[in-house]
């Protein structure tokens, strides 16, 4: 048994022997595997973030879909809104024979502006407000002295907003400052 414990021994100095040569080889083998997980590691990261970013922004395009679906069809409801508007504004409510029609009238109106704001479409009715070119579009510019320079004296039509975006812009005559008075000339001078 001694002799097999010395056999092994020495089998074993010989098998260390020529593994100590190739230490050096077994520690660069073991640096390289190291940077290659590493790689590996970095990359599923990248992959994990990517993915994210992706679901992330999936989710946002859905979100956006059901929020704006109905972009298109209120765009074709709008016009029935100014028509009903108009009619009101160019009947008389002290006129007796169309009282009756008037009243349905602003009761479909009601109903109309009741449907469209719970489906988050909101009119942009400026007058006398500040002009702002992102909401507003002017039809055309008015001397006044009125109000302040730059501020919407008429509403021609109104804008709206679905889910705090333009979906129409108001169409305004904006204020301007009046010109100077000319200084007068004395031509008979």
């Amino acid at each position: 048994m001694a002799d097999e414990q010395t056999l092994n021994t020495q089998d074993l100095e010989e098998q260390v022997a020529p593994d100590a040569a190739s230490g050096d080889d077994l520690a660069a083998r073991v640096e390289a595997l190291e940077e290659q997980l590493a790689a590996a590691q970095d990359q599923s990261l990248r992959v994990a973030a990517d993915l994210q970013n992706v679901r992330r922004r999936a989710d946002q395009d859905v979100e956006k879909a059901h929020k704006f679906a109905l972009e298109k069809f209120a765009n074709d409801l709008l016009p029935v809104v100014d028509s009903l508007e108009r009619g009101l504004e160019m009947t008389s409510a002290e006129d007796e024979s169309i009282k009756a029609v008037r009243e349905g009238m602003q009761l479909t109106l009601k109903l109309f502006q009741d449907t469209l704001a719970r489906y988050q479409l909101v009119a942009v009715d400026p007058q006398g407000e500040p002009f702002n070119p992102e909401h507003h579009q002017a039809m055309a510019m008015q001397e006044s002295s009125l109000v302040e320079p730059n501020s919407v004296l008429q509403v021609f039509q109104k804008g709206y907003l679905l889910h705090g975006r333009l979906l129409r812009p108001a169409m305004v005559v904006v204020s301007k400052a009046p010109a100077p008075a000319s200084p007068s000339i004395d031509e008979q001078a």
